[in-house]
């Protein structure tokens, strides 16, 4: 099969690689979608040569497990958790599997990820999608990583809530902050074009930085940036015992002041990742119409794109979710 590899010079080089084949509790999909992570544009420099990344995917099911083949046919098309995960432990068996101590990290340098033509997933990690969905079953992770960060923040019918970052994971805390009883949504974000889309994801207003800091007093403010600074903007945000969540990946050093916070007795808390329950949520949510997905989209390439896809998406405010078609 053909897949986009990371090359020693932190490129990706379309080659050809042995074809998955699934163990006994594993499934192969033919990719159908698989999108481009904030997360991938910031590990990608990092991460080791021969890594194939992509972990916002959905496909068809071409091969089943021989342990799995009661569950599972060919021709069901699904999204899956990119995480492998034991199973046994407490955080699996609390369905936290991001936290196992033998997790795989499926394409953010665990096993080979989606930017490729076929692709391998634990059983226990795949989710039947209806009909009709397609390729926007690849938005289901961002959707499940938006609900599990609103639900960190503990949000309440009523709140005032702050998000910080009007991209792909903004805009999916936002639909679900919304839709867990927000009175107030307000987007912070530079550029203008996010700002003007704030509000088909469910913003009740929005704020540009460049007029100063965002105004103070929220109950829950949620960072989605990911850049120095921000956790210190969010704090300042917050109101008197105001939840903070931080879900943006910043691969930097940082600095607070912690006096800003315990003034206030503000909760700082961080999200990663998803419960098993919340992904299935986020599918659901597809399923039932409620939300446009086409919203997230702003693009597709092939796996010939990628490389050119990831310079442009550094270098852009302008551009949604752009998924990776590697079979067309």
């Amino acid at each position: 099969m053909r897949a986009a590899v990371l090359s020693e010079e932190h490129a990706f080089e379309v080659v050809d690689v042995v074809d998955p084949a699934p163990g006994a509790t594993e499934l192969v999909l033919r990719v159908d979608a698989c999108g481009i992570c904030g997360s991938d544009l910031k590990a990608y420099r990092v991460l080791p040569a021969g890594t194939v990344l992509g972990h916002e995917f959905c496909g068809e099911i071409v091969a089943v497990g021989t342990g799995v083949r009661a569950d599972w046919r060919e021709g069901q098309a699904v999204a899956a958790m990119p995480l492998g995960a034991c199973g046994r432990c407490r955080w699996c068996l609390a369905d936290e599997p991001a936290h196992c101590e033998r997790v795989d990290l499926q394409g953010v340098g665990g096993s080979p990820g989606a930017f490729a033509e076929y692709v391998r997933v634990d059983a226990a990690s795949a989710l039947r999608l209806a009909d009709g969905i397609g390729e926007h079953g690849a938005l289901v992770e961002p959707l499940a990583v938006g609900l599990h960060t609103v639900d960190t923040g503990n949000l309440l019918v009523g709140d005032r809530a702050l998000v910080i970052g009007g991209g792909n994971v903004g805009a999916a805390v936002s639909v679900w902050a919304r839709r867990r009883g927000a009175a107030e949504l307000v987007v912070s974000d530079p550029a203008e074009s996010r700002r003007d889309a704030a509000a088909s994801f469910g913003a009740t207003g929005v704020h540009d930085p460049a007029d100063g800091p965002p105004p103070p007093g929220f109950d829950v403010v949620f960072e989605c940036v990911g850049a120095p600074g921000t956790v210190q903007t969010a704090i300042d945000a917050a109101g008197v015992h105001g939840r903070v969540v931080i879900a943006g990946v910043c691969m930097a050093e940082d600095r607070i002041v912690p006096v800003s916070a315990l003034m206030k007795e503000v909760d700082l808390r961080f999200a990663v990742y998803y419960r098993g329950k919340e992904f299935a949520a986020a599918a659901g949510l597809l399923e039932s119409g409620d939300v446009d997905p086409a919203a997230f989209v702003s693009g597709r390439v092939g796996l010939d794109g990628v490389s050119d896809t990831f310079e442009q998406l550094l270098s852009t405010t302008t551009e949604r979710k752009i998924l990776v078609r590697p079979n067309g």
